[in-house]
């Protein structure tokens, strides 16, 4: 046997034994054997580069090699469910079902709706050739290099299982609750955030950029629909049971209802035995059995008519509370934390739960040692609802703080808000690392390579005080951090330099002037023209920018007042950032969308949607992100959202292709 040969017989091998030991948890040989295998298959590739395979079993370790993901629209639109609470909605949707078929029979496929993150799954003759997640619902991210180290997703299905030549499997990635806590566990130790939830990490790790991150983190998938000519038959269910035997791991919970009752059993069954499941689930979703059916029941704008989720009720349980602590957030709004004696909920130990603001608080009057009822907000979030009894005699109240637990400063209500915040914007640690990570966002600064992570890492080490402190980095600091490689290095150096480059109205939002949006920092600019200008404006002359009321204007004339920001502003400009806009781009090219609020919804061919946010800015008009009576016309792409196409069509706002708007302003 030639050594190729050696190549493709391994890879047949390891495949099936990939799939006897995630799968059919039936191994039929020792890891050690595994092993072996793999590095023989290891040694030979290197071999023989000209046999490279992205489906190889070798592919499945990933590779720290940094991904930026290309964005792909789906062939067929990934819709989401409408969602009911209770049994009345489901009911309700199962009549309709009857009613919209004229009471032909019909199936209820019921299955678990996992809580992870939805992924579209594309095969060309059996081999794995994109994974796509469902981002808009139009178009998503191109994952497939992190999606390959997910071992319970086939690369290769076996020949002769009478799968079709091509066809799109869709499902859930989740993280399982070993994983889970396992990655909290090694967060914690590393002095790191900690995911809030299974389904937050599962989303995070796919999106990671090192797919040797995505495969050490232990993923797990479910799949739950097929499509594409050549499918089995007109049953979903029978289709998911074909994927099945072609190597799919499909959930053992679907079953078909044959009546609503069935589906009543179904749910309560679930609603308790979904506690022992190793994953997250938050729901079931009842599907139409039939194909033909569903098409003949149709869509409506946001979702099809032929499914709905139902969702559990959030779980609650009861124990004792014995600390609040209170937490500084970035922004420097302070949230009190019930730390209470640990209980389970929703597959998880909890010891944390929050309990929002000081008027919530006050509320629930709590006091040290009080029966408590916590419940998780939507699976997510755990929360203090109430309490289970009356507080114990002379059990010790709890009240809100008045000064920041991390700087001492004295706390501040601004009107018309819930929560206190810390003022101290320069001098208060959590308030300057989520100053920092603002200011590189993508909508400020845009500097991509720096994430909140690394910003707090920097923060920590001393190499940044502020965000001026980024432009002062140097490559032998940077190596010598901790966390950090020469690729990282150049691509943070990269980023940092290119970010001199962002235009003034950015830079202007990037600084973090309370209240100062995106929105308001483009009137601010585009009609001061500078950040001179701005600094020495008066009350008077910053109420008469276009929305820009007494709130946001004192805001402004409080910052530049700070001899500290004036430094901080100074450096900016000394470091060569973008302090004034152009001529150009302050007077703009013509009225001709003067009075006009235009929506922009779809994906275009000649511009992006940023570039036709600016054009309609430069010629007088208005960006606007919802339909209204008062909306002007909507510029319309590709695949424009349903729900915005439905109001449109109901209020009789006009719609208008790219070709059409490029004529209106006289742009090429």
């Amino acid at each position: 046997m030639t050594e190729q040969e050696q190549i493709l017989k391994l890879r047949e091998e390891l495949h099936q034994h990939n799939y006897n030991y995630y799968m059919l948890n039936m191994p039929t040989i020792s890891d050690k054997d595994f092993d072996m295998m793999m590095h023989q298959l290891q040694d030979l590739e290197k071999l023989h580069p000209e046999m490279a395979d992205p489906n190889s079993p070798t592919q499945r370790v990933g590779s720290d090699l940094n991904n930026e993901f290309a964005t792909v629209k789906h062939k067929r639109p990934m819709l989401s469910l409408a969602n009911t609470y209770n049994k009345q909605e489901v009911s309700e949707f199962y009549e309709r079902v009857k009613d919209g078929l004229q009471d032909a029979p019909f199936q209820i496929c019921c299955e678990l709706k996992f809580d992870g993150l939805s992924i579209s799954l594309h095969y060309e003759k059996g081999s794995l050739v994109r994974a796509v997640t469902r981002g808009d619902g139009t178009q998503g991210d191109d994952v497939t290099q992190n999606v390959r180290t997910i071992r319970t997703i086939p690369l290769q299905l076996p020949q002769g299982s009478g799968y079709p030549d091509e066809f799109e499997i869709r499902g859930e990635v989740l993280m399982p609750w070993t994983s889970f806590e396992r990655l909290n566990k090694q967060r914690a130790e590393n002095e790191e955030p900690l995911f809030a939830n299974p389904r937050n990490a599962a989303s995070g790790t796919l999106k990671s950029k090192n797919s040797s991150v995505v495969a050490e983190r232990g993923l797990d998938a479910y799949l739950y629909y097929l499509l594409g000519e050549g499918i089995p038959g007109d049953g979903h269910y029978q289709n998911m049971e074909a994927a099945k035997k072609w190597g799919f791991q499909v959930s053992k919970a679907m079953k078909l209802a044959n009546s609503l009752q069935d589906i009543y059993d179904y749910i309560e069954y679930w609603d308790t035995e979904r506690k022992n499941l190793p994953v997250a689930t938050d729901g079931i979703v009842l599907k139409v059995n039939s194909l033909a059916q569903q098409r003949s029941l149709g869509m409506t704008a946001k979702s099809p008519r032929w499914a709905i989720a139902y969702k559990f009720q959030a779980e609650q349980a009861e124990t004792t509370l014995r600390q609040v602590v209170f937490q500084v957030g970035r922004t420097g709004a302070i949230t009190p934390v019930a730390n209470m004696d640990p209980i389970q909920l929703s597959g998880t130990q909890v010891r944390r739960a929050t309990l929002h603001n000081a008027d919530v608080m006050a509320q629930l009057d709590l006091h040290i040692g009080d029966r408590i009822l916590v419940e998780k907000g939507g699976e997510i979030i755990p929360k203090v609802v109430g309490k289970a009894c009356p507080t114990e005699p002379g059990s010790p109240r709890i009240n809100f703080i008045t000064r920041c637990p991390a700087c001492g400063s004295k706390l501040i209500r601004y009107e018309g808000e819930a929560a206190f915040y810390c003022p101290n914007e320069t001098g208060c640690p959590p308030l300057i690392v989520g100053k920092i990570e603002h200011f590189v966002s993508r909508k400020a600064m845009n500097i991509f390579s720096l994430g909140p992570e690394m910003v707090e890492s920097y923060y920590k080490q001393g190499l940044i005080h502020d965000a001026a402190d980024l432009y002062t980095l140097k490559e032998r600091q940077l190596l010598n951090a901790e966390g950090t490689n020469k690729v990282s290095v150049n691509n943070i150096l990269t980023g940092i330099e290119e970010s001199k480059n962002v235009p003034f109205e950015r830079v202007l939002f990037a600084i973090g002037i309370r209240f100062v949006g995106e929105i308001a920092a483009k009137s601010l600019a585009r009609y001061f023209g500078s950040m001179e200008n701005l600094s020495t404006a008066t009350l008077e002359e910053l109420t008469q920018v276009n929305g820009i009321g007494d709130v946001i204007a004192r805001s402004v004339i409080k910052f530049f007042a700070d001899e500290r920001n004036q430094n901080f502003v100074n450096r900016l400009k000394e470091y060569g950032l973008q302090m004034q806009i152009s001529q150009e781009q302050q007077e703009a090219k013509s009225d001709r969308l003067k009075d006009m609020s235009i929506v922009i919804s779809g994906v275009f061919a000649h511009h992006s949607r940023d570039e036709y946010k600016t054009m309609i800015e430069k010629h007088s008009g208005k960006n606007v992100g919802s339909i209204s009576g008062k909306t002007s016309f909507i510029l319309a792409g590709e695949n424009m959202g349903p729900s915005k196409l439905e109001k449109a069509q109901k209020l009789g706002v006009k719609i208008m292709d790219e070709d059409e708007f490029l004529q209106l302003v006289g742009e090429e």
